[in-house]
C-alpha cells in the first residue's frame, strides 16, 4: 500500500506542475482547437474521457455520499487525473491499510 500512496502522491505533484505549466504558458482554447482538428487528437480525447468516466464510476460506487461523489466526478472531468490522483491518495490514507476498503469503500 505504501507504493500506491507514493505513486498517487507523485501523480498529484506531476499533475499540479503540468496544469500550472499549461495554464500559464499555453493557450487552452487555441491549442484545444488544434487538438480537435486532428484525428489522433480526437482519439486521444475520447480515450482520456473514457478513462475519466470509468474512474468516476469507481468513485461513485465506493463513496458514501452521492453529492461528494458528484463533486469528485466534476473534478475528474475538469482537472483530470489531478483529481483522480488526489482521490486515490485520500482513499488510500483513509483505508487504514485495508485494500478491500480502498477498492470497495462503503461496500467493504
Amino acid at each position: 500500500m505504501k507504493a500506491a500512496k507514493i505513486v498517487s502522491f507523485l501523480g498529484v505533484l506531476a499533475m499540479t506542475a503540468v496544469l500550472f505549466y499549461g495554464f500559464t504558458v499555453g493557450d487552452f482554447f487555441g491549442e484545444g482547437g488544434q487538438l480537435t482538428a486532428m484525428p489522433w487528437g480526437i482519439v486521444s480525447l475520447v480515450d482520456l474521457y473514457t478513462g475519466f468516466i470509468l474512474f468516476s464510476m469507481w468513485i461513485i460506487y465506493r463513496e458514501k455520499s452521492l453529492p461528494v461523489a458528484i463533486l469528485w466526478t466534476v473534478g475528474m472531468m475538469v482537472l483530470g487525473f489531478f483529481a483522480g490522483s488526489l482521490y486515490a491518495f485520500i482513499a488510500l490514507q483513509s483505508s487504514g491499510g485495508d485494500w478491500r476498503k480502498f477498492w470497495l469503500g462503503k461496500h467493504a
